[in-house]
């Protein structure tokens, strides 16, 4: 595996899109053209149920450009102020997209298959924990009660084995063995 830093490629694209996939897409496409390579890419984020699925795609700039996670965490307890537990539903999206140069797509484009991994929950009345990052410390994953340990509580193996981006990469593994057994 190597990084778009390994190949000497500087600079990103533009996330223009409305949705997890049309951005994974749009980062796919970007390194793959630069690269020439098979290219792997993701986009994810935060989805709260009483926001209509926000932050979403702003996640990571919920709470302005100059966003960090305590902004960003202080602007959705704001938000969810005073909402009881089963109004305070969330999900972690990620979403991979994988651009494979040379392969023609069905509307004739670069060839790119994705694959979506979420992980459902709750968002806490506060924070509590310091492991993970950005909107852990909120965010109460399956199986704990209200008020029960958040992803910034959890040990990395426990979250690793729920989370969005693993659920989207074992959901990515059957498709990238597919490809280096027809190599």
């Amino acid at each position: 595996l190597l990084s778009p830093d390994d190949l000497g490629i500087h600079g990103e694209p533009d996330e223009t899109g409305l949705t997890f996939e049309t951005n994974a897409r749009i980062k796919a496409r970007y390194y793959a053209a630069r690269s020439g390579l098979p290219t792997l890419a993701d986009d994810s984020g935060l989805e709260v149920d009483a926001l209509n699925g926000g932050p979403g795609v702003f996640t990571r700039r919920y709470s302005g450009p100059d966003a960090t996670d305590a902004s960003n965490n202080a602007k959705l307890l704001r938000e969810l102020a005073g909402l009881p537990a089963h109004r305070r539903g969330a999900r972690y999206v990620c979403v991979l997209a994988l651009a494979l140069p040379g392969a023609v797509g069905p509307r004739g484009g670069l060839r790119i298959l994705t694959r979506r991994g979420t992980c459902r929950g709750r968002i806490a009345t506060g924070l509590r924990g310091d492991g993970g990052f950005g909107y852990d410390p909120l965010f109460e994953p399956p199986g704990e009660p209200p008020g029960g340990r958040t992803l910034g509580q959890w040990s990395a193996a426990e979250k690793h084995a729920v989370s969005h981006r693993a659920r989207a990469a074992r959901r990515m593994v059957p498709v990238l063995r597919s490809l280096v057994e027809a190599s």
